[in-house]
């Protein structure tokens, strides 16, 4: 038996232990893309499993994640730190095998996945930052940045409109280090992939400009192989079908019924006594040096790239001084900028954040993005950055299209690369698109920016579609989600000073509107809440906003204390201010009436205001119209509100 053919038997059958281990489990992707999957990992998968995070390295996205078994069970085979014991274990609560890939919990696993289609997003913009860091400093003869991003996807990613909105992009930029690793075996749970999906996968990514190549025999160690190398010639970016046989050598294969099997006892003897296998979780000599002689063979390329990268220094110093320091979190003079703010009163939060994106991009160079093609709504540009595209690898402005979704997922690729912090930005009524991506944001922590504008019912005549009611609600309910609503100029700039210190994602909140000038404090910005206008002693009322509503929170307090003593707290982020102390938190509420006001349904607003507290807020859509009349029929009046608040009182 070839030693190729014995690795492979023994790959199949600890996978399929693992899952009979684990009494769960997909084994029936697990086992059909193994051959394809051993060919990547042995002949063409560029990695050092002694540094799983030099820079130039090749990234592996597992978009297809259940079927993360057979992945598992490779980096194991290749010395990464994936132990027998741990396969033992998959699956078990607090194992480092989770039932899906996790990022910084798994060594070598490059994202989290599971949510099929998210991973295809993902390594597309892996694929952007590779393109970006190439063209900035590669230079003749020291191609110090041309590593590959393979992506490993199932006929259901596939069908996921994330992953179709993000190849689509992929093949308009020309994405070229890009591979897609197809295991086509036409059947997903419920039967036949024919019962909701007939199309020709091989023309459609050839008219989304695309390379495509098909395997006929997927179970082929070195079909597949072949197929991979030609991939890695191409001039664009390649999908390689490969046609395999779904829980192969199990008595269900090529059946639905295979794919969340799990093998008992009996079912496993049988499956190993055709692979010649007696032994369980054991891996044999010869097989262990086989898949380790990569590893030592990773580890001497990574050797040479760093003696390439000696000679590109003296050969181009200046072009490795830049390299050394792009990503460096350059010290911002955000003083400064606040005692500046006074210029940018009366703006808008778009516009404000026009500015402030601006003057925060001039320093960090690692800070690229775009819009879902609303960049004249939302003012997101990078000015005299460029757009990113075949001609200009060079540009911080990426074109999404009309593509929230892959947006979102996207950005995640870019910030996992390296530490770039990618940016999107889209109306807030259309951050519902991007929800599961923005999850894939928070659950592995990375810092990218959601700029959303249009916060409210202020957003004028186009209507009920348009109208972010629930949106506040959901993105704050996201755990490890920062999001910021910010008054003006000095919370926006503190919101940007807080992304770029805080590990994990944060999304910003910008009217459309012109806001009036609060003067909001920048530093007690990162409290969540503080007090704006405080009250003459102990406040009989305590009105607390956010974004827009702070400036009518301020008018509705100047009449009330006419008769009335009441402060003003501003609270950009409720979420960031629960965390504080009790004594803080009593501190800023004060102990008299509370009233929240904000142009949302959200009902974390109770949580501060208590039961005998009132929120102002909307429940309903509201039609269409000017801004400022949707807005009071809505209830964000002065008068309506004070007569609310005095009713309440009883005076």
């Amino acid at each position: 038996m070839k030693i190729s053919e014995k690795t492979l038997a023994y790959l199949k059958s600890i996978t399929a232990q693992s899952i009979t281990q684990a009494k769960s489990g997909h084994l029936g992707a697990s086992l059909g893309m193994s051959s394809f999957m051993l060919a990547l990992f042995k002949n063409h998968y560029n990695f050092d499993v002694s540094d799983t995070d030099f820079l130039n390295r090749d990234r592996l996205v597992f978009s297809a994640g259940h079927a993360c078994p057979v992945y598992y069970t490779l980096l194991n085979f290749f010395g990464f730190d994936v132990s027998l014991q741990d396969l033992k274990e998959m699956r078990v609560f607090g194992s480092k095998l989770q039932g899906h890939p996790e990022y910084k919990v798994t060594d070598g696993v490059e994202a989290t996945t599971g949510a099929l289609g998210q991973g295809v997003a993902t390594a597309v913009g892996m694929a952007i930052a590779q393109e970006m860091l190439a063209e900035r400093f590669n230079s003749v003869g020291f191609p110090i940045i041309n590593n590959f991003t393979y992506c490993v996807v199932g006929d259901g990613c596939l069908m996921e409109g994330v992953a179709q909105e993000a190849c689509s992009l992929a093949g308009n930029l020309n994405l070229n280090k890009l591979i897609l690793l197809y295991d086509s075996n036409d059947v997903t749970i419920e039967g036949s992939l024919a019962l909701a999906n007939k199309e020709n996968v091989s023309k459609k990514f050839k008219a989304m400009g695309w390379n495509v190549i098909k395997v006929k025999n997927g179970n082929s160690f070195s079909a597949c192989s072949r197929a991979i190398a030609k991939a890695k010639k191409s001039t664009r970016p390649t999908i390689i079908i490969f046609k395999t046989t779904i829980g192969i050598g199990t008595a269900k294969e090529g059946t639905s019924a295979v794919h969340n099997a799990v093998l008992s006892e009996e079912e496993l003897k049988i499956f190993n006594k055709n692979l010649g296998v007696s032994e369980r979780f054991f891996v044999p000599n010869d097989v262990r040096d086989w898949c380790m002689a990569t590893a030592r063979k990773g580890k001497l390329e990574h050797e040479k790239w760093n003696q390439q990268l000696a000679i590109y220094a003296n050969s181009n110093p200046e072009l490795y001084r830049q390299l050394t320091v792009y990503f460096d979190r350059k010290k911002i003079d955000f003083d400064r900028l606040v005692r500046n703010s006074y210029k940018w009163e009366n703006l808008s939060g778009r516009d404000l954040n026009k500015i402030i994106l601006n003057e925060i991009a001039e320093k960090y160079l690692q800070i690229v993005g775009g819009t879902a093609d609303v960049v004249s709504s939302t003012k997101t540009l990078i000015e005299n950055g460029g757009y990113f595209s075949f001609a200009n690898r060079r540009g911080r402005n990426i074109h999404f299209g009309v593509r929230e979704h892959a947006m979102a997922g996207i950005c995640n690729g870019i910030a996992l690369y390296e530490d770039f912090i990618p940016f999107c930005s889209t109306l807030l009524a259309f951050s519902n698109y991007m929800t599961p991506a923005i999850r894939m944001s928070a659950m592995m922590k990375l810092n990218v920016l959601y700029l959303f504008t249009h916060d409210s019912v202020q957003i004028g005549q186009d209507g009920v579609t348009h109208q972010p009611i629930e949106q506040l609600a959901q993105l704050r309910s996201i755990p490890g989600l920062n999001v910021f609503r910010p008054c003006d100029a000095n919370e926006l700039l503190a919101s940007y000073q807080y992304a770029i210190t805080n590990q994990g994602p944060e999304a910003i909140i910008l009217s459309k509107n012109q806001m009036e000038t609060v003067d909001g404090k920048f530093k007690d910005t990162f409290m969540g809440g503080y007090i704006l206008k405080a009250a003459k002693k102990e406040p009989k009322v305590t009105l607390i906003a956010s974004g827009s509503e702070v400036a009518l929170a301020v008018k509705v307090c100047q009449e009330l204390s006419k008769k009335i003593d009441c402060a003003v707290v501003s609270m950009p982020s409720p979420t960031l201010f629960d965390k504080q102390s009790a004594l803080y938190k009593a501190k800023v509420l004060g102990k008299g009436l509370k009233v929240a006001i904000e142009a949302s349904n959200d009902n974390i607003w109770y949580k501060f205001v208590g039961e005998d507290g009132i929120f102002v807020g909307v429940n309903d859509y509201q039609g269409s119209g000017d801004g400022q009349q949707v807005y009071k029929a809505a209830g964000f009046d002065v008068k309506g509100i004070v007569r609310m608040i005095t009713k309440k009182l009883g005076k």
